[in-house]
């Protein structure tokens, strides 16, 4: 039986005489937000305690942990994309990643760097795409279904926005 610390409004009544108790039963009746407040006390202390996970931020996504692991045993590759502003992005994507498995991850990536920074701030993927190619060793990423490995990409290499030109190989 699991058992947790005690939120303030679910102490059970006590015996003056008695030990105050930090623990309850979690088959009790909670709030969707006690159930939650404490998942993610108990993810933060298991990721604080393991040395492959610790420095991942507390709000961590079950996708993220699983291409974290998957990197540290050799499925996963980090690709550094950068942006036009210069900002590098280490972004992490499993060895058979295609150019649309990058693109979407790149999406992932700024999606939660933006909810973590607390920025509310509308991105239009739609238009970025038809705005930059991809672009790796000076060859444009333009097939979405190729698999990164068949233009040489390889673990930690970089992978840079380059503005597409009007018709041209639009």
């Amino acid at each position: 039986m699991m058992s947790a610390p005690i939120p303030p409004n679910k102490a059970p009544p006590r015996d003056d005489n008695q030990e105050p108790s930090t623990e309850y039963n979690l088959s009790e009746k909670l709030t969707h937000d006690e159930v939650m407040t404490y998942l993610k006390g108990q993810l933060s202390d298991v990721l604080a305690q393991d040395p492959l996970l610790s420095d991942l931020p507390g709000d961590i996504t079950p996708e993220e942990v699983n291409l974290k692991i998957a990197l540290e045993y050799g499925q996963a590759m980090t690709v550094f994309v950068r942006k036009v502003t210069g900002e590098v992005l280490p972004i992490v994507v499993m060895q058979n990643a295609t150019v649309r498995d990058l693109k979407n991850a790149v999406r992932r990536h700024m999606t939660l760097q933006l909810q973590r920074q607390k920025i509310k701030k509308k991105i239009s993927w739609r238009y970025i795409w038809r705005t930059y190619w991809l672009s790796y060793a000076g060859e444009k990423l333009t097939d979405d279904k190729k698999a990164l490995k068949e233009y040489g990409l390889r673990n930690r290499e970089e992978v840079t926005f380059a503005k597409r030109l009007k018709g041209v190989n639009s």
